[in-house]
């Protein structure tokens, strides 16, 4: 099956991804706290959709006829941030202001402070409630517009997301498009020893949803599946994205231990020089 996308765009997203990894650690051995495995694993989504997915303007945030692109799980917000910095809706030097008193960049998004940010986010499972009632008055006002909706997997053990994917089921909201971000980790260990979440595509089937399955490192991959969820008709659809935590980083990559915790000094050093290396390799491969 033929892409929807250059190989050419490919190369450049996948280089754009390597440097906002490379601000994520920055802005957080900077801030002395927040996320680390989630965030680096949600790089290669977040680029894809600010760089070649979403329509939007990152000069004009409030634009009415953008796609609103909503963040359920809060917590690995500075992924977004730096990602919206990069594509220009704020300064770069701002990262470094993250989780600091008087800052627009908290530990958790406020939709308020900054502009691009949809909702103010943070207890787990509310963000595909938020995101139907979204899709289902936009279509109620005959808006154009998609309804995006990122969520992680450990979230799925909160009853309110299942009666937000009855809703979603029920009204055949074919435009929203929610993405599981299935990394397999929460703060106190794997998911599938806390609350055990499989067989994950079959509960969403069940509630009359379009299921698709990616590598959600295989940004050609998580496009094409962008493409064909816009494509179906008669029902939401949700992508699971398979993920690593802490992608990019070897040493940490499926440890749960980094769900919650920055890197130290000497440690984010040792990130930023793996992470300058794979990017030089990423260059190397498409030259």
């Amino acid at each position: 099956m033929s892409s929807n996308i250059h190989e050419d765009k490919i190369k450049q997203l996948e280089e754009m991804a390597n440097q906002i990894r490379q601000s994520l650690i920055e802005m957080l051995v900077e801030a002395k706290s927040g996320h680390t495995a989630g965030p680096l694993g949600m790089a290669d989504i977040f680029t894809a959709f600010y760089f070649h997915i979403l329509n939007h303007d990152p000069k004009n945030p409030d634009w009415e006829g953008r796609d609103r692109l909503i963040l359920s799980n809060g917590h690995i917000t500075p992924i977004r941030y730096a990602t919206m910095a990069h594509a220009g809706y704020f300064p770069l030097e701002e990262l470094n202001t993250l989780r600091k008193f008087g800052s627009r960049l908290q530990g958790h998004p406020e939709r308020e402070r900054m502009p691009g940010v949809e909702t103010t986010s943070g207890p787990l499972g509310s963000g595909l409630g938020q995101a139907s009632g979204y899709a289902y008055a936009a279509r109620m006002d005959d808006k154009k517009f998609k309804v995006y909706c990122l969520m992680s997997d450990g979230e799925m053990e909160a009853g309110n997301t299942w009666e937000s994917a009855m809703f979603a089921g029920k009204y055949k909201l074919n435009n929203l498009i929610g993405v599981i971000d299935r990394n397999n980790i929460q703060i106190d260990g794997m998911t599938e020893d806390i609350m055990p979440l499989e067989p994950l595509r079959a509960k969403f089937e069940a509630f009359n949803w379009h299921v698709l399955e990616v590598d959600g490192h295989n940004i050609e991959q998580f496009v094409d599946a962008i493409e064909e969820a816009k494509a179906i008709y008669e029902k939401p659809t949700i992508i699971i994205a398979h993920t690593i935590p802490g992608k990019g980083v070897k040493e940490i990559e499926f440890d749960y231990k980094w769900h919650g915790i920055p890197p130290k000094s000497e440690e984010a050093k040792r990130f930023l020089d793996e992470l300058r290396t794979l990017g030089g390799k990423i260059q190397s491969e498409h030259q």
